[in-house]
């Protein structure tokens, strides 16, 4: 993000002074980061909508309570994901001890999906690995598009999932490792060169 810290202070202030305008923009600046990490926990589309929606509101009501030691997007990061694991239990969703859906998966015969020409006509490579991606489990979803989209820190990654470093490091390890098990079962290898 190329906002310093000191600006996005600023705006929690006028924020807290009742600037509407200053909220508004403070959704337009963070609406990327929560929605990475709300799409990658929830499948569900009427629950992502609820979610950021939801994800907002707590930030909005304990912007009284940020300390300004931390940076803002791991702060709205960490309300983020907080706010999905908490959905996800809610509904008694898998989280990364469940791996048993993504090697449902991976199990899979090659028979089961197009063969790599057809789906080289119908989807190109960024298409290709959203799909996978969207196979993993949604923490390592969530830790691989925070460290590979949104560019954060382990240690940014940490604070949001409240995890060490090294765990978040293991974490992104797993999800490319089961990533690249995932394409090259389901896909030929030149398919998915970029």
């Amino acid at each position: 993000m190329d906002v310093s810290n000191s600006e996005n202070f600023t705006l929690i202030d006028r924020i807290i002074a009742g600037d509407h305008q200053a909220f508004r923009i403070f959704v337009e600046r963070y609406q990327r980061l929560v929605s990475h990490i709300v799409y990658r926990m929830i499948e569900n589309p009427a629950a992502r909508e609820d979610l950021c929606q939801e994800i907002f509101i707590k930030a909005y009501k304990n912007l009284n309570s940020f300390k300004k030691r931390s940076q803002v997007s791991t702060w709205i990061g960490k309300i983020a994901y907080n706010t999905c694991v908490n959905h996800l239990r809610k509904i008694k969703a898998p989280l990364i001890d469940d791996l048993s859906e993504a090697n449902k998966h991976i199990t899979r015969s090659s028979s089961d999906y197009p063969s790599p020409v057809q789906s080289a006509e119908q989807e190109d490579t960024a298409g290709l690995l959203k799909e996978a991606v969207d196979l993993l489990p949604p923490n390592y979803r969530t830790a691989l598009t925070l460290y590979h989209v949104d560019e954060m820190s382990y240690s940014q990654i940490g604070e949001i999932i409240s995890l060490p470093d090294g765990t978040v490091k293991s974490h992104i390890f797993r999800a490319r490792q089961l990533l690249k098990k995932i394409l090259l079962n389901k896909y030929q290898p030149e398919d998915i060169i970029v």
